[in-house]
């Protein structure tokens, strides 16, 4: 995520080193390249210039503070710009309502479909709302076949109807909903270009209709600036609440997310980040910020592995550590509990210092597939036991797994390893629970 972006601006960091004090000369420098790491990510120039000339007003003659370089200096205030630029502080979705009514807009192809699901489904397991999809995208073949797939997927109920007028659609979705209390009716619509006339009258309509408490655009942010463009003529005609950006971890410059708040001054509430129904996060423009520049973002690391946390496996693997009965079916387990949190490597670049360690480092979601597949090679006895793995029984979980004896070895010592930490910091509540999942 933003890569090219985070190495850019990296190196134009490094023109502050070893100066004590900044200097309009330095802080020249430094900002040519800040604006030309903006532009380069698809920033229109106005918003790079402007931003860039808000940093050198508050850089200019600052005197180094205790223990902290120039260079440092001018991360934090590009940082605090950076947060400011993108929207300050997160924006949480209006969902009060009998029913709450959310209606999605955008373009063809933005990912509207697979973001009404993802949303109804982190309302579900997140906010503990019962939840309607409403199939309103009349035109595209195959579309209402798309969500009530996903719907089946998350357990949520699709409403469909023969007809194709999907302003009818949406007021019966309501009514439905009513009808049944369901706590959220999310309205699918059709994708639309904000030149089209007809089609923009006719979300317009659905908008009138229904009321709903929250309109969002879904931008597909590798699209560029492209995507600002059109957000502003869909605000013109919709006055959409929200912003949502989907395709995140795609090869994207940046560009709309850094500047879209700033264009049409709605915040972005959602970022999809990869294709799992799990994969969408409240947007924070804060650790947005920290993670362009290379500083992490440790919060969200631990809020993921907090909704992983399951309490009573928590305290059988805890029990079972005080016994030194750990065994590989609870290494499995924790295993998978962590490929649950989502892409491995966007986990790991949330690790402060990690991602510009990892940045030319290949990892995909298959990084446990090696180790799956030498437990899967033992027998019910040898995971139960790992103490009793002879030379014998390495030997044949290695050909049963396609592995190297020394890869089976390596897994063994690695497991010994992890079993005397994770007994260290065993107690059985939460924040050791954490620990355990992040030392993993």
């Amino acid at each position: 995520m933003f890569e090219n972006l985070s190495e850019k601006l990296e190196k134009s960091f490094k023109i502050l080193k070893g100066h004590g004090k900044i200097t309009e000369i330095n802080v020249a420098e430094t900002l040519k390249e800040v604006r030309k790491a903006l532009i380069d990510a698809d920033v229109s120039y106005s918003i790079a210039k402007e931003f860039c000339d808000t940093v050198k007003q508050k850089a200019l003659g600052k005197n180094v503070l205790t223990a902290i370089e120039p260079g440092q200096l001018m991360i934090k205030i590009v940082n605090d710009e950076l947060t400011e630029l993108m929207g300050k502080e997160a924006q949480q979705i209006d969902i009060k309502g009998s029913p709450a009514i959310i209606l999605i807009a955008g373009l063809q192809g933005s990912g509207k479909t697979t973001f009404s699901a993802k949303l109804a489904n982190y309302l579900k397991t997140k906010k503990g709302k019962s939840v309607l999809l409403t199939a309103g995208d009349v035109y595209r073949p195959a579309a209402i076949n798309q969500l009530q797939v996903l719907g089946q997927q998350i357990g949520i109920e699709v409403y469909t109807e023969e007809t194709k007028d999907p302003v009818q659609i949406a007021k019966n979705a309501v009514k439905t909903a009513k009808d049944k209390g369901i706590n959220v009716v999310i309205v699918d619509t059709a994708g639309r270009l904000a030149v089209d006339e007809e089609m923009m009258n006719e979300i317009s309509n659905i908008k009138k209709a229904i009321n709903p408490q929250e309109t969002l655009f879904v931008v597909d942010s590798m699209t560029g600036q492209d995507a600002v463009n059109t957000a502003k003529a869909f605000n013109d005609k919709l006055d959409f609440d929200g912003v949502v950006l989907t395709k995140l971890d795609g090869d994207t410059r940046g560009g709309a997310a850094l500047t879209i708040r700033h264009v049409v001054n709605k915040p972005i509430k959602f970022v999809g980040i990869g294709e799992k129904m799990e994969a969408l996060d409240v947007f924070y423009p804060e650790r947005m910020a920290s993670r362009i520049l290379g500083m992490g973002d440790i919060v969200s690391l631990v809020e993921k592995a907090q909704e992983q946390y399951d309490e009573e496996e928590a305290r059988k693997i805890s029990k079972k550590l005080k016994t030194n009965d750990f065994n590989f079916n609870d290494f499995l387990s924790q295993i998978n509990q962590i490929k649950k949190m989502g892409n491995v490597k966007d986990l790991m670049g949330m690790i402060p210092g990690i991602g510009k360690m990892m940045k030319n480092v290949d990892i995909d979601n298959d990084a446990f597939k090696g180790i799956e597949a030498i437990i899967g090679s033992m027998t019910p006895f040898e995971r139960e036991n790992p103490s009793k793995i002879d030379g014998s029984r390495r030997k044949r979980i290695a050909s049963g797994s396609g592995k190297t004896i020394e890869e089976v070895n390596r897994l063994l010592k690695q497991f010994e390893e992890t079993r005397k930490m994770m007994k260290m910091v065993s107690g059985g509540n939460k924040m050791n629970a954490l620990k355990n999942l992040r030392r993993r």
